[in-house]
Formats: structure tokens, sequence, C-alpha cells
């Protein structure tokens, strides 16, 4: 999306409060990286999608009171006396996204904000946030030991282009569950780890074979929703070497792509080894978890959201009294081994969200400093309190993940392998995309068809077939 189809995107949320001629400033930074560095009274504000009482209230409260107070005090005993505020939100993402925005394009907006990951990019694009060395200086960005503790593939969430514009504040990962006890009726492995497409297939065509059990569940479908695209469609995409994106340009109906929609059609096709119903209905995806809770699905890919809030025995949705004996965790494969991006044999798909800094602050410095103190060990496990998750941090995830052993897998063997969506405009569109065509093979229709329908889609999104590749 381009900086005027944005903003006017932007201007028609807000229903024609905000003139479109208000937007439209650069947000470089145009003080010193140094400026105002040695002030011994700062004021600073962060904002957030999160509201005590409401939206995110945990992460509200934290910053409340935790963040705040223990910054100020920290400041004090340097000499500093800061003032830190906090704007709290509680509304629909794109609503908040709106907001921040159009803050950020006029030169206002808070010192420290919290974005999605996926809306990086197109931020950055618009000039709305700056690399972090712009702001604050290459050597001061460099110099935090924060760096060290979180991955390289988590570091992606908040790097657009080679250059990094914030700190990733937490991620997940997604793996491939099954059931064990379906898995022993049916004589499979209680260590399953499929190691290519094939071993994924060959496993439920066994699982077949038991009375009233749906053996593979890939997300597909736009009533599926994201699921369909970061569940489904994306790792097996990864999974054939090629992302999404690449040097600015969309994957079109490529071999990679083909090879996807092939495979959902094995799944979905004459071989009936999934539900394609499921993918049609608005609450296939709840139903796809009530069916692996109550031993009727055997294998699907999710993220550790189904380990955490789905199956939980104590507080999920679909509470599996015996979760941590009856199901299995597994890597997803590549297509086949060594054919993931760089050779790799696996592949996962992860989401989250991050701070960034104002490029217009004030106090650059100080702004920063906030930002590592947000970031830290302490303040994260602060934040995360008594219920496990994982952060972007591997020495917070050494402490508090280890008595959790899907968390602690997905920390240690799936986050390196990890990959993102592209924080591009185009993003959602694309993923609508992709969802259409995995829910047309799903629905019986052959794949070169929904490749086809795909690329005319796509090219209509990016603005041409010079905008992908194949």
């Amino acid at each position: 999306m381009t900086r005027t189809r944005f903003f006017a995107a932007a201007a028609g949320l807000l229903a024609g409060t905000v003139a479109l001629s208000a937007c439209g400033s650069s947000s470089a930074p145009s003080q010193a990286t140094d400026q105002n560095a040695d002030a011994k009274e700062v004021t600073l504000t962060i904002t957030a999608n999160s509201i005590s009482g409401g939206k995110n209230a945990a992460g509200a409260d934290w910053i409340t009171n935790y963040v705040i107070p223990k910054f100020e005090e920290a400041e004090k005993a340097k000499g500093v006396t800061a003032k830190v505020n906090f704007q709290p939100n509680g509304v629909d993402d794109q609503a908040y996204k709106t907001k921040v925005s159009l803050d950020l394009s006029t030169g206002q907006g808070a010192d420290v904000t919290s974005i999605d990951g996926i809306w990086l990019g197109e931020f950055a694009d618009a000039g709305y946030i700056s690399p972090l060395e712009d702001i604050v200086g290459k050597d001061k960005v460099q110099a935090w030991d924060g760096w060290k503790q979180i991955k390289p593939a988590v570091q992606q969430l908040t790097t657009y282009e080679g250059k990094q514009y914030g700190v990733p504040d937490g991620t997940d990962g997604r793996v491939i569950y099954f059931n064990k006890t379906l898995f022993a009726q049916a004589g499979l492995p209680a260590d399953w780890q499929p190691k290519s497409w094939d071993d994924i297939l060959d496993a439920a065509r066994k699982l077949k074979k038991l009375p009233d059990v749906t053996p593979l569940q890939i997300n597909a479908g736009k009533a599926m929703g994201e699921a369909a695209t970061m569940q489904g469609f994306l790792p097996l995409l990864q999974g054939t070497g090629q992302p999404i994106n690449k040097d600015g340009k969309w994957q079109g109906n490529s071999q990679g792509v083909q090879d996807v929609l092939n495979f959902y059609s094995k799944v979905y096709g004459s071989e009936q080894l999934g539900d394609p119903l499921l993918q049609q209905d608005a609450k296939g995806r709840d139903k796809s978890f009530q069916e692996f809770s109550q031993n009727k699905l055997g294998i699907l890919i999710e993220s550790d959201y189904l380990w955490r809030s789905v199956i939980n025995p104590v507080k999920g949705v679909s509470p599996m009294a015996n979760r941590d004996s009856a199901v299995g965790w597994a890597k997803i494969p590549a297509q086949a081994p060594g054919k993931g991006p760089n050779g790799a044999d696996f592949v996962s798909m992860s989401g989250g969200s991050g701070e960034v800094i104002n490029p217009k602050t004030k106090y650059p410095q100080q702004a920063w400093e906030l930002l590592q103190f947000m970031s830290s060990a302490d303040a994260i496990k602060a934040r995360i309190g008594s219920t496990p998750q994982i952060s972007a941090r591997d020495d917070v995830n050494g402490e508090i993940l280890k008595a959790d052993p899907l968390l602690n897998f997905i920390s240690t063997e799936v986050l390196p392998v990890t990959a993102f969506r592209p924080g591009l405009a185009d993003y959602t569109q694309v993923s609508a995309a992709l969802q259409d065509a995995s829910g047309m093979v799903a629905s019986g229709k052959s794949a070169a068809d929904a490749g086809s329908s795909y690329q005319k889609a796509l090219e209509g999104i990016v603005g041409g077939s010079d905008k992908t590749f194949k």
C-alpha cells in the first residue's frame, strides 16, 4: 500500500474526523540523537492498546504498577526527575493502529509505542517510525546487552529492510500437535517427528483406519481467517524454501504455491484425510479444538495458544484432563529434508508485537533507556507473572518455561527456525487471497485453478505481475 492509500484508509476509518491534509509530514528524526541527553527533568509517555479493567488489562497494570514507578525510581537514583505517563487504549486493533499512525504522522504521539509486528514495514515506509540507530545512535543501540538474549530469528519481528526499528516484547511458535492415544491405536510412535510432508500424510492414512476419527486438520479457507494463513498456508510455503515476500515482491502462483495447494488437495480431496466441512464453518477452528480434546482428531498445526488456553486442563476452553500425557508435539517439517529456507529441515511461523520510539521524541536517550528498562529480564518477568508465556528473551524463557515442556520446546527448538509475516501494508489482502485459494481446494477445486485465481487476485492487490515472483 502506498503512503497515499494508507492515509486514505486511515481517514476513512475515522469517518472524516481527521483531515487528510493534516497527515503527511515525515516522522524522520529531526533532532540530534543526543538532544536533551543531560536533562535533569524529563517527561515521557508510553502508549499501548491496553487498559486497566478492559482490553489487555494485565499489560496496562504492568505499565502502571511496575514500569512507571520502577523506572522513575531508577532515574531518581541517577539524579534525574522523570515523569512517565501512560496513554491507555482499549479498542479494536485497527482503530488503535489508525490512532497511533495519525499521531506519529503529525509529529505527535507517545515517546514509546507498542505496535503489532505486521505493521512495522507499513509504518516505516510511511515515515512514521525510524530505525533505532537514527533516533538514539548506532553505538547506543548496539551496546544494549539485551540483544544477546533475543534470537536473531525473533529480532525479525521488529526488523525491516535490515534495520532494527524497535524491541520485540513477545512471540509465539507453531508446531504439529498429535493425539498419542490415537497414535497408539494406529500403531504410530509416541515420539513421532515427521521429516517431510509425506510423513504427515502417511501418519494421517494410518489414523484414517480408526473409526470416527478425523486424521488431519490443516486450516484452509476464509472461514478460518488468519488461522488458515498462519497455521496452514505460510508454514507449508516456508517448507518449500521460498517466503511469501522476497526482495519486495510477493510470491505468485509458483511451483511452491502449487505444491502447497496440492498438499491441501491430498488432505481434503479423494483420500479424505481431513474434514472439508470444518473449513467452511465459521466455528470450524473451535470445533477442531473440541474434536482434538475429545480424541476425535489426530493431527493439527497450531500455536502454543492451543496448549496454554484451549486444552489447558485447568482453564482451557476445551480442557483435556490428561493433556500432559496424551498430547504430543513435533516440529513442522519442510516439504522434504533440507527443502526449507537455507536448507532447513524444519520451519515455523510466529507472530508478536514490539515497542518503537517516536522519531520526534524530545528525549531520544531517555526514551531508549525506558525501552531498555521495559525490555529487561526483571521487567519481562514482572509482566508475565505466574502464567508461563513465551517471551522474546532467552534468559527469561529459560527460567519461567523450564516446568512447561511444550513452551520450553518452542522456545528452544522452534524459535530458531521460525519466520514472521512480512510487515507490509498489502499483507492482509494477500493473506485473504491465500485463504481463498486454500478454501477453493478444500471445496473441491483443482490446485491449478486455485493457483490461477490466486495469481489474478494477487496482481490486483499489489498492482501488477511485475510485483510478483514465481
